[in-house]
């Protein structure tokens, strides 16, 4: 990587040019550094704000699930199998599915390679277990903490490889080049934050981009992703970056005052669901008013362990979504707070549990695990003590405190659009882990997390494959990226602005509250079109001009405020695709429900109505055209030179189309192998094994 400062926009700055730039620090972005650099690609860095800031860093469950394919008992598996277990999720490309299914095997064994302790038997079968939205056994897990063990092993191998990570840099601006229907990657504008009171501006020159900074995950003010996560999809979107199925999230039970996903085990040891009053009185098991019988509401319970996410399809009698349901009348429609309780067992249960007072599954679950005694807080002890000392590691005692609860969001299913090799159409970019919408309607529990291995490692393949980039000038590269430093200076500068009397902004961390109650309130888990409107119209009023919005007091404020226009980007755009998806009456589909008067359903009293079965036979696709920086009427405080608008309300356009199928079964050896031999050189290797390409 070549340093050196230039002068832009009257700025003085760094300007790094390299190879190819991995931005994000989870999972899939040093997997991507680790197999880019295994290819030969050595003019690499990451950049991140903070290596235990992401997501993979920060989140779990009971046992956080990593769904790969079969490697143990007598049940038969292939990719293709796997393929059409993914694409049966709805709104997916078949290709991808089976990219994702063919590399399954190859990821896993490369994170038990370098340490992932995934548990195997004395033959070295790696076991599995049932997860959500899959029959079979492909699950498996290495405790609560899975991605976190991932991260740390990926990063051990990243820094074997000296690759350098540029920690402390918060990505505000991809440098898109070329005409409009051939938009590349020319670059990215980034913020030093190694001194967050005088923030600095560093420019990089790169014509390749994988793009790892996860999912839109600050735009739920009720959210499983950890405080520190934000993402980036709204500059990706505003360079160009077409985006699918931004409609589809998933929403589930989790913990508040701690984040975390409240799945598996958690529920399958029936804890009491309690809710009270706002000062701690009048409490009350208030689940059975739901279902017909206490051992409906217990069996519904224990379903949530691996049906977690919300679906609108399992609110029929006795379904597990009835009780995300209760928790969300519970608290958000009759003001009260809700918690589970593993201090007792719940209502008319009786000791050792029986079939029928609990159902006939959870009994066999439970009896098989030898926890059909005790307290709900006993039986977790006992079936997976690693998930009590998880908050024990967080000051919350399991056998003593209350747990807080709400229906938050979890994981974005869609994203930024990619090819079967995870390239966008704005090329040059690649859009791996959560960031890239290869899932659809629903996904296998642990499925993205095999998309952050198998994604990262097919973009880092197909960058190999064009060999090393040949920069272009970085004269040129300045006059390119000059006007999105116009623009970033000039919305700074906008929202630097004095207060006046009367003035209405807000500080940016009050400002971004306000954005994720909006999306909360308007676009969770139950959607009205009515609400989301409305959501999106204020949306729109604070794109017009940033400095409506907010007001930045002092120059440590500006990275703040500067991620809180990315995620007013993207919060943009998921609100137009809902309304767009709304005006296709599509119904109510994976993991949310649309309110409608005329539905067909009802539950306590809500009607809705289900998706047609072929409504996952088309993909939504979303893309964004924004203004031109021209100069305004306003002043630079700077310079006194005229400042560019400062606005960033785009045009939104809107596309349904067919999905593509899995690919046919027509393969032959021979002709593969050439095809192969033609892409990729089988002389030299890298110490992994893995073939160089032929530059």
């Amino acid at each position: 990587m070549q340093k050196t400062v230039v002068e832009i926009a009257g700025v003085k700055m760094d300007l790094c040019r390299l190879d190819t730039l991995v931005v994000g620090s989870g999972a899939a972005g040093l997997n991507a550094a680790d197999r880019l650099a295994a290819h030969g690609i050595r003019d690499i860095a990451v950049l991140t704000e903070g290596l235990d800031r992401g997501t993979s860093r920060n989140t779990g469950s009971d046992k956080q699930t990593y769904y790969k394919l079969n490697m143990s008992g007598a049940s038969p598996d292939s990719a293709r199998s796997m393929a059409e277990t993914l694409f049966a999720g709805g709104a997916v490309h078949g290709d991808i599915a089976l990219v994702q299914a063919a590399l399954s095997p190859l990821c896993f064994a490369h994170l038990v390679d370098i340490g992932v302790p995934f548990p195997h038997n004395e033959y070295g079968e790696y076991i599995g277990y049932r997860t959500d939205h899959d029959d079979t056994t492909r699950a498996t897990s290495a405790g609560p903490l899975t991605s976190q063990r991932m991260v740390e092993c990926l990063e051990r191998e990243v820094r074997r490889r000296n690759v350098p990570i540029l920690e402390r840099m918060q990505a505000v601006a991809l440098i898109p080049a070329g005409p409009p229907d051939a938009r590349r990657i020319a670059g990215l504008l980034a913020l030093d934050l190694a001194d967050r009171r005088v923030p600095r501006f560093v420019l990089f020159q790169c014509e390749r981009i994988l793009w790892a900074a996860g999912g839109p995950a600050g735009l739920y003010a009720d959210s499983v992703y950890p405080p520190s996560q934000s993402g980036a999809t709204g500059i990706a979107l505003e360079a160009g970056a077409p985006a699918r199925n931004l409609t589809e999230w998933q929403y589930g039970i989790a913990s508040t005052r701690f984040r975390w996903n409240l799945s598996g085990t958690y529920q399958q040891v029936l804890p009491r669901y309690v809710s009270t009053a706002l000062d701690g009185s009048d409490e009350r098991e208030f689940l059975y008013e739901y279902f017909e019988t206490d051992a409906d509401a217990l069996g519904a319970v224990f379903l949530k362990g691996y049906q977690w996410p919300f679906d609108p399809a399992k609110l029929g009698v006795g379904g597990s979504s009835i009780v995300d349901f209760a928790v969300f009348r519970e608290s958000r429609e009759r003001g009260r707070r809700v918690f589970l309780d593993y201090r007792s067992n719940p209502r008319g249960v009786t000791l050792p549990l029986s079939a029928v007072g609990i159902g006939a599954e959870a009994h066999a679950y439970l009896a098989r695990s030898g926890a059909v005694e005790g307290t709900p807080f006993d039986r977790l002890l006992r079936m997976n003590p690693d998930a009590v000392d998880l908050y024990a590691s967080h000051g919350i005692d399991l056998a003593r405190d209350l747990l807080e609860i709400a229906v938050c969001a979890q994981h974005c299913n869609g994203g930024l659009a990619g090819d079967l090799w995870w390239h966008s159409p704005l090329r040059g970019l690649y859009p791996v882990g959560e960031a890239a919408g290869s899932f659809g309607i629903h996904r296998p529990g642990g499925s993205a997390l095999n998309e952050t291995q198998a994604g990262s490692r097919r973009a880092a393949q197909h960058i190999a494959l064009q060999g090393p980039a040949r920069l272009p000038d970085a004269e040129s590269f300045l006059d390119e990226a000059l006007p999105v430093v116009r623009r970033r200076l000039s919305a700074v500068s906008a929202m630097m602005t004095p207060e006046l009397p009367g003035d209405l902004r807000l500080p940016p961390g009050p400002f971004r509250r306000r954005l994720q109650r909006r999306m909360s309130d308007a676009a969770g888990f139950m959607r009205n079109p009515e609400d989301i409107r409305s959501a999106r119209d204020a949306c729109r009023e604070e794109l017009s001009d940033p400095a409506t919005g907010q007001r930045v007091g002092d120059p440590g404020q500006i990275p703040l405020a500067l991620g809180n226009l990315d995620l007013l980007i993207a919060q943009y755009a998921c609100l137009s695709a809902m309304l767009d998806a709304a005006g296709q009456d599509i119904g109510s589909r994976g993991s949310w429900l649309a309110l409608d008067a005329q539905g067909d359903r009802s539950c306590a009293g809500i009607r809705y109505r289900l998706a047609a079965p072929d409504s996952g036979d088309r993909i939504q696709t979303c893309s964004l055209t924004f203004p031109a920086a021209v100069p305004s009427d306003r002043l630079d405080p700077v310079t006194g030179d005229p400042a560019d608008r400062t606005d960033f309300l785009p045009e939104t356009g809107f596309s349904w189309n067919p999905v593509r199928p899995i690919p046919p079964d027509d393969s032959w050896f021979e002709t593969e192998w050439a095809r192969y031999r033609s892409l990729w050189s089988i002389d030299a290797k890298e110490d992994d094994g893995t073939c160089s390409s032929k530059t």
